[in-house]
């Protein structure tokens, strides 16, 4: 029997289906990234927006209208987008559902209608659309739901097999449309994103049923009833690992074998994984063993241990006996509103630290790896108590994310100066003139950046050639504002290889910003041959304290 239209309930099912087939593939759409680094994280990003926007639709409940389940999708996704191919799938939810918002159904007329939408919403969210790229995957899919609609078919299933084998030969397609892909070996990772959401939807139109709880794995809390309860575990058990000696992909194994050997002694485990560190939360007995085993692998950090029945009691008998405070205590009084306040976004703490001497009033902890959300960047903005801000996300897959910031900000007037790099944020910041308003400011701003060349070297986390350059898992690579420009297994020679490609006759100074694996005295040894060779070039070198990159590099 054939279906065509879809209800409110329905449609919060697809939603819900096409948020788990995403967070089920995201490592699979990580390993997608074209250049070999150990930072990947589209799959990451994507799940993330699209989980932001699955909580607030499910936070709705069983009689939830359609306008309110679009909103939410919306609304939800656009403040948790994160990296450039969650903007843009935030961008197509934002279409579908400014389509889809007013109506009571969802017909194949309405349904194609708002395909159409979100495409276009998409499109006019970047400001230089590439195709081979998830905008292709979005577009190919709204034109054949455009022409299996326009044919004269109304059975939804018949159109969403048709839209999905479309989206998958766009897909398919991407390497012939990106040569670098095609280099690569990899199709393109935001499409391959946006397939599996496509494939979710169809699964929850088919019937499947997904729980959001066990979409996110999270714990559902105990009845009040049973609060009471002598529990299992008696600690509850937080802490920071601090990893050594990671390559490739040992990251991740070595958070498999921690996870399964805490859950064998424990229970409600919460791993969050970032650079070179995996914090960790678990209900135990025997708090001592999970330490002895995580310092295995690393250092520990931010270790918090919490007896849950006995500080859970101490804590309501001092509630209890608190003295109130007096009704009509006046709040503390509010520091004076200022014109101009800064916003970066870093990771680091030498990086941090030279942000923080420019004056910059708040910094998002982030960058490779890390993007914040369009949400964590409105919530800095609370922070800073000024009329205009300026922000500098320093990384080119947070761009989107801090105008998208700005778009929603209200009360206060957003200023995003396009950094992609944290040496572009850092000249940001110094070339930023009082005398001048803001839009002056973002003039010279950006006219300064564009003097700024800047370098990172990693290593590779597999064989692949980029560019014509032979790259072997474990060398050590050379990223240049447009790319890869040397790989090998000397990391001194790489570092020297990159200098010269960036480095010309109009270099002045170049600044070395060492890493959280590099020592002092081996970046003042490197600064001290690049003196050599680049010997009309003041050469500075700072702690940046970065992970995974062991060196940020910039030529001005």
């Amino acid at each position: 029997m054939s279906v065509n239209a879809i209800d409110a309930k329905l449609l919060t099912q697809m939603f819900l289906c096409g948020a788990k087939e995403l967070e089920d593939n995201k490592e699979h759409i990580n390993e997608l990234n074209v250049f070999p680094v150990p930072d990947g994280d589209t799959g990451t990003n994507m799940s993330l927006t699209i989980l932001s926007a699955a909580k607030e639709v499910n936070d709705l409940g069983a009689d939830a209208s359609m306008k309110e389940i679009n909103k939410a999708m919306s609304s939800g996704s656009l403040r948790g987008a994160r990296g450039n191919s969650g903007v843009i799938l935030s961008q197509l939810i934002r279409g579908f559902g400014k389509v889809a918002r007013g109506q009571d159904s969802l017909t194949a007329p309405i349904i194609a209608d708002a395909f159409d939408r979100a495409r276009d919403t998409a499109y006019k969210a970047v400001m230089k659309p590439m195709e081979g790229t998830i905008l292709t995957v979005a577009r190919v899919a709204a034109e054949k739901c455009r022409e299996v609609v326009d044919g004269g078919e109304e059975d939804l299933d018949v159109i969403f097999q048709a839209v999905l084998e479309a989206a998958q030969a766009a897909l398919d397609s991407t390497p012939e449309l990106l040569p670098v892909l095609k280099q690569a070996g990899v199709v393109d990772s935001g499409g391959t994103g946006l397939l599996c959401v496509l494939k979710g939807a169809y699964a929850g139109f088919g019937g499947k049923v997904v729980d959001f709880a066990a979409l996110t794995e999270e714990k559902k809390e105990e009845p009040a009833e049973a609060a009471e309860e002598e529990p299992q575990y008696l600690y509850k058990e937080k802490f920071t690992l601090y990893l050594k000696n990671i390559s490739g992909k040992a990251g991740a194994r070595i958070e498999k074998d921690l996870t399964e050997y805490i859950n064998s002694v424990g229970t409600g485990l919460v791993c969050i994984v970032g650079n070179e560190k995996i914090k960790v939360s678990v209900n135990t007995n025997d708090p001592a063993m999970v330490l002895q085993k995580a310092l295995v692998y690393g250092d520990i950090a931010g270790v918090s241990i919490e007896n849950i029945v006995i500080d859970s009691k101490t804590d309501k008998d001092e509630e209890e006996m608190a003295p109130q405070a007096p009704v009509n205590e006046e709040p503390a009084p509010e520091e004076p509103r200022k014109p101009v306040g800064f916003i970066t976004v870093a990771v680091g703490d030498g990086i941090s630290e030279i942000f923080t001497g420019l004056g910059v009033d708040y910094i998002i902890s982030g960058g490779q790896t890390m993007n914040p959300s369009t949400d964590d960047i409105l919530k800095a903005v609370d922070k800073v108590n000024a009329d205009t801000i300026f922000v500098m996300p320093n990384n080119k897959n947070i761009v989107m994310a801090a105008n998208q910031a700005a778009s929603l900000s209200k009360d206060k007037r957003l200023v995003v100066i396009p950094t992609k790099t944290i040496p572009q944020g850092i000249t940001a910041v110094i070339n930023y003139t009082p005398d001048m308003d803001a839009d002056a400011n973002k003039e010279n701003m950006l006219e300064e950046i564009g003097r700024v060349k800047t370098a990172e070297i990693t290593y590779a986390v597999r064989d692949t050639e980029i560019n014509d350059i032979q790259i072997h898992e474990g060398d050590f690579m050379g990223i240049a504002d447009k790319g890869i420009v040397s790989a090998g297994p000397d990391r001194e020679e790489t570092i020297m290889e990159t200098m010269r490609k960036i480095v010309d006759e109009e270099t002045e100074i170049i600044s070395v910003y060492y890493g959280a694996d590099v020592t002092a005295e081996e970046a003042e040894a490197l600064a001290e041959r690049i003196r050599g060779e680049f010997e009309s070039c003041d050469v500075e070198v700072q702690k940046g304290g970065q992970p995974i990159y062991y060196y940020i590099l910039s030529a001005e």
